[in-house]
Parts: C-alpha cells; sequence; structure tokens
C-alpha cells in the first residue's frame, strides 16, 4: 500500500488551487517560467496580489522561484501534480472497488430474482 499524503501537505496543495487565479497562473506556467509581472499583468492582478497568490502557490508546492538580481522568476514543480495524481488514484481505485462490489451484489440479486 502507498505511504498516506501528510493531510496538512493535502490541504495546502487544494487550498493552493482553490482560486481561480493561481490555476491561470500555474496554467501559464505551464508553458515555461515567468516574473511576478508576466503572471500578474494578463490577470489584471496588482503585484502585490500576484505575489501573495504565488506564495500560496509557492506554499503548496507547486512552484518555485528564483531570484535573479530584482526580478523574481516562477517555475512549475511537478512533484506536487504527482502527490495529487497518487492521491487521486488511490481514491478512484477504492472508487472503482465499491462499484465492482455493487455490480456484483446487483448480478446476484438478479439471478435470484430469475430463479
Amino acid at each position: 500500500m502507498r505511504a498516506r499524503l501528510d493531510p496538512a501537505r493535502l490541504d495546502r496543495l487544494f487550498f493552493a488551487l482553490s482560486d481561480a487565479n493561481r490555476r491561470d497562473m500555474l496554467q501559464r506556467l505551464g508553458a515555461g517560467p515567468a516574473s511576478v509581472s508576466e503572471l500578474a499583468e494578463p490577470l489584471g492582478l496588482a503585484l502585490p496580489s500576484a505575489v501573495k497568490h504565488l506564495a500560496v502557490l509557492e506554499q503548496g508546492g507547486f512552484v518555485m522561484s528564483t531570484k535573479t538580481g530584482r526580478v523574481r522568476t516562477f517555475e512549475v514543480d511537478p512533484a506536487a501534480f504527482d502527490a495529487m495524481q497518487a492521491w487521486v488514484e488511490r481514491h478512484k481505485a477504492q472508487l472503482h472497488a465499491q462499484f465492482d462490489r455493487l455490480d456484483a451484489y446487483l448480478a446476484k440479486q438478479n439471478a435470484r430474482a430469475r430463479r
């Protein structure tokens, strides 16, 4: 069985994705690294707001930042997506197992009803 994802980390992951602006920033970062201003401008965000959103994404593990001079550049860190995918896959497998049990139960009930 796979190790459980720490509940606090899972909370940070889902919280980071709970805002449309942060999801848009992640989508933009999928095309490559970008500065704060490059991420803020298309969303119409003030730089302080963009910085706060990026801090949440960084705390969630979705982005990494580097600073060169006065410019902070962000890029996607795929590790957070891997962790979320593992969580989703585990729950998806549990759900499929429940449906399989339901199918078996219903088939058994149908066979009894035909007798």
